[in-house]
């Protein structure tokens, strides 16, 4: 019965003990626990720079000085993430993975000058499609999916925008970052001309950041009703998107921003037809793509949007 009662009396000290140690410690231990936090209206909120860490998520780094360098991948997502779902961080561009349909759900980019500038040591015709194998395998989707499908593997992050590094090239050619688009007229044109007039605003802009990802929308149909409908190609049902859309913010020396925002269709579109008249409001794409871009800017900060003043 003794041993007991002093069985209990330390255990009720240690309980004791331990609340003093952590209430004495208090900032100290939330720190440890939870990382660096923020008090509005005297609650602790934490501080989350990019994303929670956990299991797939590889990007959940701040915004940092790294030997004099910035963190890539916290830089190319300065201005907020548009969704947290299965995100991939490469070494040049960000992505989320759609399982489901086996294309992503978004890409992000950051471009200047220097990552689209002529480099001979980058070999576009060393590339090669491939599975990526950070993929689950019920999740991936293969080259025999897109053969004989009449549809290109339509890059997502462009090669042309990467190319720093041979490496950085060549994980533009992860099947994680395509998804099924119209060949010709289509990928090879219009959506290729697209790609180029995003390049070419590193010529206004000192940073461009790019968000690339599909679209399935309705149409309406005979019986007056509206249906959202897309093919699948291969032996992994890989979703062929109905549109395709770019959001693209250009920043300015001076911290003027400035957004355009593109839906194509995912068809042969005649070669006259100008890249502009693909322009829509961002709130548009949002709400067909359940995601919200550049959520750390508000509109109001934008000086033009689709090149009309704000």
């Amino acid at each position: 019965m003794l041993r007991k009662r002093l069985l209990y009396l330390a255990q009720l000290s240690a309980v004791g003990f331990g609340g003093y140690y952590i209430g004495q410690n208090k900032e100290k231990y939330c720190d440890f626990l939870y990382g660096n936090s923020v008090t509005v209206d005297g609650k602790r909120i934490l501080n989350k720079p990019g994303l929670p860490v956990f299991g797939t998520v590889s990007a959940a780094t701040p915004f940092v000085e790294t030997n004099g360098s910035k963190d890539r991948i916290s830089q190319i997502m300065k201005y907020g993430f548009p969704g947290l779902d299965n995100v991939r961080s490469y070494d040049d561009f960000v992505l989320s993975y759609d399982r489901r349909n086996r294309v992503p759900h978004w890409v992000f980019e950051h471009i200047t000058k220097d990552h689209i500038a002529k480099n001979d040591a980058v070999d576009r015709s060393k590339c090669e499609f491939h599975p990526d194998e950070s993929i689950h395998p019920f999740f991936r989707s293969q080259n025999t999916d897109y053969k004989r499908s009449g549809f290109d593997r339509g890059h997502m992050a462009a090669a042309g925008n990467h190319r720093l590094h041979q490496k950085h090239v060549d994980q533009t050619f992860f099947l994680s970052n395509m998804a099924p688009q119209v060949g010709e007229g289509f990928n090879r044109s219009a959506w290729n001309r697209l790609e180029k007039h995003v390049r070419k605003l590193t010529k206004v802009y000192d940073n461009v950041y790019c968000c690339t990802g599909p679209l399935y929308l309705p149409r309406r149909e005979s019986d007056g009703k509206s249906y959202v409908r897309y093919q699948v190609i291969g032996a992994n049902c890989v979703a062929v998107p109905t549109h395709f859309y770019k959001i693209v913010v250009g920043e300015s020396s001076d911290g003027t921003l400035d957004m355009e925002a593109y839906v194509m269709p995912n068809q042969k579109i005649p070669d006259e037809t100008p890249v502009s008249s693909f322009m829509v409001p961002p709130e548009t794409v949002e709400k067909a793509a359940g995601l919200l871009f550049f959520d750390k800017i508000h509109r109001s900060k934008l000086n033009r949007i689709n090149g009309k003043k704000v």
